[in-house]
């Protein structure tokens, strides 16, 4: 008899460990609504000097981006410009 209730602590604890988890620790995989907006990123359509977004490692061609919303011009440019070296 002790031994069934000590197996029925041992589950109803590991259940509750596994339901304790928040969700933010669990992986997913990044969405939209993980980038910044335009106005966010201050992205204009124009360089910034010599620096435009089709230098920029953050770049997915044809009009891409990884960490800004919507369509990128390869001339553009915002505040999460990184050089490719």
């Amino acid at each position: 008899m002790a031994k069934q209730q000590s197996e029925r602590s041992r589950r109803t604890l590991i259940r509750v460990a596994i339901a304790g988890i928040p969700a933010a620790r669990l992986p997913r995989t990044a969405a939209a609504s993980d980038k910044m907006t335009k106005p966010q990123a201050e992205y204009r359509d124009t360089p910034n000097g010599i620096y435009s977004c089709g230098l920029c490692t953050l770049f997915v061609a044809p009009e891409g981006c990884k960490v800004v919303e919507g369509a990128i011009s390869k001339d553009g440019w915002c505040k999460a410009f990184a050089a490719v070296h």
